[in-house]
């Protein structure tokens, strides 16, 4: 499913900025982008987001601001220092002058003193960044429930007409059997009635037997009706379905073609391309689903 979160933590001397989108994606991809010195707690903010978002692509920007005093060393480089005060001392024997140097002028030349920033401790940032990313999450969920919420009407109502196609090919299977029988029969009096013979009952009813035998797909239907149910109860659970989903239609599927093997009727394979139309619309939506 798709989303948008932004959350934000601020403090006298910090500012973390968390941003999330997420697009549809059929396992749960996670990737981070965020300052360097931000590096060790990539996987924190990876397992916290998948505990919470367990499918789709999903983009994490992170940006810090920090506003108050950073903490700062000056490094000396005593042999740069060195170096720099026998130089002067050849200058100065070079020009027959008198050296003049003092510690203050060599300090100014480059390099002798490094001011450095001290790195804070990326562990003591994590739970002003956690909130920060948790009010992300927040807000994108918010915009998938919507989503969501239109998603589960559109599959209700889906599965509902599934359900009216499978009523329509169950009234229809008797009568599969009945002109089958009545067909055969009409055959049967073609062939035998240039020798003034009837058909024989017996004989018949064997054939229409062997038939119904072969064309037989109760057992497909009922558990095509058991996966439709499935399908229903799962979709109004408070859980994660999206895969669950996709097995179930993929079960519908196969009961779907062995209906229309067996049948061997024209109405049923136009009511089997109806409800494989409407399970490939079905398969669509559930890539959306979480």
């Amino acid at each position: 499913m798709t989303g948008f979160g932004r959350g934000e933590y601020l403090d006298q001397n910090l500012r973390f900025i968390a941003e999330i989108k997420a697009v549809n994606h059929r396992y749960n991809e996670i990737v981070v982008r965020m300052p360097k010195n931000l590096g060790a707690l990539e996987d924190k903010i990876r397992r916290r987001v998948s505990n919470m978002l367990v499918r789709g692509r999903i983009d994490i920007f992170i940006t810090m601001d920090q506003y108050g005093l950073k903490k700062h060393s000056v490094r000396v480089d005593k042999e740069l220092a060195i170096a720099y005060h026998n130089a002067m001392r050849e200058l100065a024997s070079l020009f027959s002058s008198p050296m003049n140097d003092s510690v203050y002028h060599i300090a100014k030349y480059p390099d002798v003193l490094k001011v450095e920033e001290e790195e804070e401790d990326s562990s003591a940032l994590w739970p002003k960044l956690c909130q920060a990313v948790d009010a992300a999450v927040a807000n994108l969920m918010q915009m998938r429930l919507a989503e969501g919420s239109n998603i589960e009407k559109d599959l209700l109502a889906r599965i509902d007409k599934l359900k009216l196609q499978v009523e329509a090919i169950e009234r229809r299977a008797p009568q599969i059997l009945d002109e089958y029988g009545a067909r055969l029969l009409n055959r049967m009096r073609e062939l035998l009635a240039s020798v003034g013979t009837e058909p024989d009952e017996s004989r018949l009813l064997q054939e229409t037997a062997l038939f119904a035998d072969r064309t037989n797909f109760t057992e497909e239907l009922v558990r095509l009706r058991s996966h439709l149910d499935q399908f229903w109860a799962t979709l109004l659970t408070d859980e994660a379905i999206g895969r669950k989903l996709d097995f179930i239609v993929q079960e519908i599927n196969r009961e779907t073609n062995t209906i229309a093997s067996k049948a061997n009727d024209f109405s049923i394979a136009n009511l089997v391309i109806e409800i494989k139309s409407e399970i490939e619309k079905v398969r669509e939506q559930i890539q959306n689903i979480e």
